[in-house]
């Protein structure tokens, strides 16, 4: 019986490229960043888009159902809803991108160091398994009572579950290249290890940490929602999803929209973000693509 040796053909110059255009071009990864496009525009345009002053209190004007005036109605202290839903998609996009970049800079730092040297590598895991213990609505929870309710508590509530995914996954990829020939050749050669790290390590963690970075920007505006809705999080007079469905739950049977509207915007971002992580990781790994 003859064998045969298979040669597998070079891929083309414009093989990644059209895997990006096939990955990012369906018609779920569209609708995802039109969705995304119109929750940032109501972000950045709400001035403009509403009328209201999300904290005005005109109690003559409590729990109005929608109108011409007030477009999605008027909450208990008479606010209009729709001003505070423009201006809470704000909210949501800061503790996102805020979470992100946290978690990103602090676990990349400690991955590529714990990933590099073995030594640092047994200490580090073993803080990263104790952080991933802690439930983050239990750390926000403490920090609330400790500091008080705050952007800046929620922020670092949300963050610090994510940092040891982070590290893991950084140190995983970067103990995988620090084997490859090009880098043994770098420490033979005596190239200080900065310069290894930077030059040669790091673009290997940027496909990666674009993925895990969409994961955690979606996990961050659920979960700024939840502490948000168990009174754990953004303080009440400033507007965020959170804060508008937790003041809704008195008035569900009244005025369901307070709930509704704010809900379904969460779900519909949150939605849209992990799609469009979805489609960037299997553009950026075909082969997870093939196994899904």
């Amino acid at each position: 019986m003859s064998s045969e040796t298979v040669i597998e053909a070079p891929a083309a110059p414009g093989g990644l490229a059209a895997q990006l255009r096939a990955s990012l071009l369906s018609w779920p990864v569209l609708s995802a960043c039109i969705v995304l496009l119109l929750v940032i525009a109501l972000a950045l345009l709400a001035p403009w888009v509403s009328h209201w002053n999300p904290i005005d209190i005109d109690p003559s004007q409590r729990l109005k159902p929608p109108s011409s005036q007030h477009w999605l109605g008027t909450d208990a202290l008479g606010r209009d809803i729709f001003s505070r839903v423009a201006y809470g998609a704000r909210q949501s996009l800061v503790v996102g991108i805020g979470a992100v970049c946290i978690s990103v800079l602090i676990g990349l730092v400690i991955g590529v160091i714990a990933g590099y040297f073995r030594l640092v590598d047994a200490v580090a895991m073993r803080v990263m398994d104790g952080l991933m213990a802690i439930p983050g609505i239990l750390l926000a929870i403490a920090l609330v009572s400790l500091s008080g309710a705050s952007l800046f508590t929620v922020l670092v509530a949300i963050s610090i579950p994510e940092i040891p995914r982070v590290v893991r996954m950084v140190r995983s990829v970067i103990m995988g290249v620090r084997n490859e020939s090009y880098v043994e050749a770098a420490i033979i050669l005596g190239t200080p290890v900065p310069t290894i790290m930077w030059r040669h390590m790091l673009p290997s963690t940027l496909a990666p940490l674009i993925v895990q970075g969409t994961y955690i920007f979606a996990s961050a505006i659920l979960t700024e929602a939840i502490l948000s809705f168990l009174g754990a999080g953004i303080p009440p007079e400033i507007p965020s999803w959170g804060n508008i469905m937790a003041e809704g739950r008195v008035y569900f049977m009244m005025l369901p929209g307070m709930i509704l509207y704010p809900g379904i915007l969460v779900s519909l971002t949150v939605l849209s973000v992990n799609v469009l992580g979805d489609a960037v990781r299997d553009a950026l790994d075909p082969r997870m693509a093939k196994r899904l």
